[in-house]
């Protein structure tokens, strides 16, 4: 059996719990700017989002594929930057900015965004890597 085929089964219960773990990412990077908003000026704050943004990927990253494995490293990746671009779309440019200007800056978001789809997905495959090697129980 391979790797795809050992996967759990996508059910409602696996859609939610990869939309939480999405979710708690973007609600984690989002932090990082409102405090960075108020206690750097807008370039820091910009650049430690753009390094924070990885680290926290890798860290839900770890806590998602260790318990739960519900979908590859590239699914995931693909999942957890699509989230964030959206609920960034919808929520921060739509509701808290009212503006889409955000989407300009490669460091404000495309950079972060495409920092999140490379943490996620070698996170994953190095987890893949790692548990390939074991016995199964």
């Amino acid at each position: 059996m391979n790797r795809q085929q050992s996967r759990p089964a996508i059910t409602p219960a696996a859609v939610a719990i990869i939309a939480a773990h999405a979710l708690v990412l973007w609600i984690l990077c989002g932090a990082i700017m409102m405090i960075g908003r108020e206690i750097w000026s807008l370039e820091t704050t910009l650049i430690v989002h753009a390094a924070g943004a990885p680290v926290l990927a890798v860290m839900v990253s770890l806590i998602y594929f260790t318990y739960f494995n519900y979908t590859s490293p590239l699914q995931t990746a693909a999942i957890f930057m699509l989230s964030a671009i959206s609920l960034d779309a919808i929520i921060v440019a739509s509701f808290i900015e009212r503006s889409f200007e955000m989407f300009t800056s490669p460091i404000g978001t495309w950079i972060p965004f495409g920092l999140i789809f490379l943490a996620t997905y070698l996170t994953g495959s190095l987890m893949m890597r790692r548990t390939a090697g074991r016995p199964a129980i």
